[in-house]
């Protein structure tokens, strides 16, 4: 058995995982013979990294400075814990920012080990090996894994046997809310002018994944699992209550409506809303919404259920160093 801790540092959130990790039997999408992660600690903070990204192209002081922050407490609980083996990935914000020299430099001095600004490719890899990891395995049939993050979106079609096809495109729910959804709540023309973003990248992913091929979809990431906890009236953020919940097309559609429309306010009073999301889960519902109406299109209505996962790039980066 051996101890890691995979970061995963994106637009909105950095979050940490340590896990030991053995060769037990794996009932996932993949190779059954596959390691198996037990958590030691899970921990998530809303640093808002991306922060102005996508009008400056910089990573601002401030958000730097949270960053490195939350860093910080990572790297204590990693010595506290004896992790043998770290890895750090920083995505969508840190790929398009001009210093992310600065952030590299940052975070190689606080935790001891070289941070990885990965590709969209691999980020949407790693999403579909931590999500699968933890799925039934459905054999050949291909799945579609959406990684909703703060900047960025993954499509990654795959089955037991891997990645068949993946893009990320940039739509996320930080993004288009600095981008578009100024207004408390947004303006019917915020909405439609952050929709046809939305779109747009859908038809950019579809030219590399082939959506209409899959038979399940399965959404990851905070926006996603906040959405079904909404959907699901949970009177507290429960992980164990929405990891695997399958819900009609039409229940989650309904929570993204929701979300989208009330003030900020309002969303802040929902007892299982963590206080970083507040005012970027409108953004979220609305490109969960747009890509569960294109799948729901392409598919001729054979997709009818949406999946949560839990376990998502996090995991993946878990796995990818055991």
């Amino acid at each position: 058995m051996t101890r890691v801790a995979a970061v995963d540092c994106g637009t909105n959130s950095i979050r940490l995982l340590i896990a030991d990790v053995s060769a037990d039997v794996n009932p996932g999408l993949g190779d059954h013979s596959a390691p198996r992660l037990t958590d030691v600690v899970r921990e998530m903070r809303v640093v808002r990294l991306g922060q102005g990204v996508d009008s400056t192209g910089e990573l601002a002081q401030e958000a730097l400075d949270r960053t490195f922050a939350a860093t910080r407490d990572y790297a204590a609980l990693i010595r506290e814990h004896g992790a043998e083996r770290v890895r750090f990935v920083a995505t969508s914000a840190t790929r398009d920012a001009s210093n992310r020299q600065v952030f590299v430099d940052g975070i190689r001095d606080i935790l001891g080990v070289e941070p990885e600004v990965i590709t969209g490719d691999e980020e949407a890899a790693l999403s579909f090996a931590g999500a699968s990891s933890v799925l039934p395995s459905r054999g050949d049939s291909p799945v579609l894994v959406v990684d909703l993050g703060g900047g960025s979106t993954e499509f990654v079609l795959g089955n037991a046997g891997g990645v068949i096809a993946a893009r990320s495109v940039d739509v996320g729910c930080v993004r288009m809310t600095e981008r578009h959804l100024r207004s408390d709540p947004p303006t019917p023309e915020q909405i439609a002018a952050a929709e046809a973003d939305v779109d747009a990248a859908i038809s950019e992913a579809a030219q590399t994944v082939p959506l209409e091929r899959a038979t399940v979809v399965v959404g990851v990431a905070g926006s996603v699992t906040t959405i079904t906890a909404h959907a699901l009236r949970l009177p507290e953020y429960s992980p164990a209550a929405i990891h695997g919940t399958e819900l009609d097309l039409d229940e989650v559609r309904k929570a993204c409506t929701e979300l989208l429309e009330m003030t900020r306010e309002d969303r802040a009073a929902l007892p299982f809303m963590h206080p970083g999301r507040v005012d970027v889960i409108g953004a979220g519902g609305l490109v969960w919404r747009r890509v569960l109406q294109r799948l729901a299109d392409v598919t001729a209505g054979r997709i009818a259920t949406a999946v949560t996962s839990e376990h998502d790039i996090l995991d993946g980066i878990a796995l990818s160093i055991s």
